[in-house]
């Protein structure tokens, strides 16, 4: 090679390294997250840092029952289908990165401890389905099977350190804890008779205690997970709906309920009331009125305050507890139809879904000034990428 080539070919590669380093570095995902518009099947993706709308995602099918996890990265949501879909979609690109027809009707699921697993909870057909994580291709079926041959519907999935996954079958009376450290040899726990019709659950923050509530009586199942052998244990009987039945306008989701310190904050069914739980004794110790039926129960990250949300015909409203008084501090009337509250990573803001107006709000938690709007047709769900580094999220 001449002295000209040898100078042609270094300017050449000069030229390409300082492209590489005149490049914008590449976005990251930690303040991302995504907002379900449920009525056209369109995932919106939003900053949470910026406050603003980044773009839709369309062709997801029906979102009316929907919900989100991510990938451990935080690049990619796995969104739940009430069409029984799920569907991978890249928040960097914006795109959907893989979609499969799962069921027949689908209200969740959850991602393993590892990242490496997608397990979606199914209503029809009943039990539960994991998914390698990258390809969505299926490598495990749980079907909910129980008395000769029936399936239960499922509710209530979480994840568990381990690469295991506890539930509740609300047709069967029963919690299952099922390991799928190998996929191809799903493990499963039965637990039965823990209480009629699990409606929903959730897993506390240290990942030790599974509880489902129970909608055909009063009280609440409880499985302790450190146990070497798990059993079942009633709690907080006479809690919900008490001696005298009352009307349901919406299930609370109990997934929402608020963990802070010693304290659980929960929603009590029927009742326009928040109960207040001490953690180490499971036992009651206070109640605190709301404004309505509360559906979510939320506290903000450092446990300083709790958010609810309430069932018709309450809904407009959102109100604010400090857990230090257990006082309403304010009550905020964000728009109509206030389906889902996500905060963000470290708590000075939270986005509030308003689907009758089209509205997602953000508003800051000391001030309790709004922040930002942005319009979404039909919001429903808020999911950060925060998640991805929480337990039962």
């Amino acid at each position: 090679m001449n002295r000209r080539d040898c100078l042609a070919l270094m300017g050449a590669s000069s030229l390409v390294l300082a492209g590489c380093a005149s490049a914008p570095p590449a976005m990251g995902t930690g303040d991302l997250g995504v907002v379900v518009a449920r009525s056209t099947g369109t995932l919106a993706i939003v900053n949470t840092s910026s406050r603003k709308l980044l773009g839709m995602v369309t062709g997801l099918g029906d979102l009316s029952h929907a919900s989100v996890v991510f990938s451990r990265d935080g690049r990619h949501a796995f969104v739940f289908g009430r069409d029984g879909g799920l569907t991978k979609v890249d928040l960097l690109a914006q795109r959907i990165a893989g979609r499969v027809m799962q069921a027949g009707n689908s209200i969740g699921g959850a991602i393993s401890a590892d990242g490496r697993l997608v397990v979606a909870q199914n209503y029809t057909p009943g039990g539960i389905k994991a998914f390698d994580a990258d390809t969505l291709e299926l490598v495990a079926d749980v079907p909910a099977e129980y008395e000769s041959g029936k399936r239960s519907r499922i509710v209530g999935l979480v994840d568990l350190p381990g690469q295991r996954f506890a539930y509740s079958l609300f047709d069967a009376d029963a919690i299952w804890i099922t390991d799928l450290s190998n996929p191809a040899r799903p493990v499963t726990t039965k637990l039965p008779n823990i209480g009629r019709q699990p409606y929903d659950a959730l897993v506390t923050p240290n990942g030790r205690h599974y509880i489902a509530g129970l909608f055909g009586e009063d009280g609440l199942a409880m499985v302790d997970l450190w146990e070497e052998t798990p059993t079942v244990r009633r709690i907080l009987g006479g809690y919900g709906r008490g001696q005298e039945p009352l009307p349901v306008y919406k299930m609370p989701h109990l997934r929402g309920w608020a963990v802070a310190g010693r304290r659980a904050y929960l929603p009590a069914i029927g009742r326009h009331e928040v109960l207040v739980v001490d953690t180490d004794t499971w036992q009651e110790v206070g109640r605190i009125p709301v404004a309505g039926q509360p559906v979510f129960v939320m506290a903000r990250p450092d446990g300083r305050q709790v958010w609810v949300n309430f069932a018709v015909p309450d809904y407009h409203r959102v109100q604010v507890i400090d857990t230090t008084t257990q006082r309403i501090v304010r009550t905020l009337e964000p728009g109509k139809a206030v389906l889902h509250m996500e905060f963000t990573p470290r708590g000075e803001s939270v986005w509030i879904s308003s689907r009758d107006d089209h509205r997602v709000s953000v508003i800051d938690t000391q001030t309790f000034a709004t922040q930002a709007t942005m319009t979404v047709d039909s919001p429903s769900g808020i999911f950060f990428t925060s998640r991805a580094a929480r337990l039962g999220f």
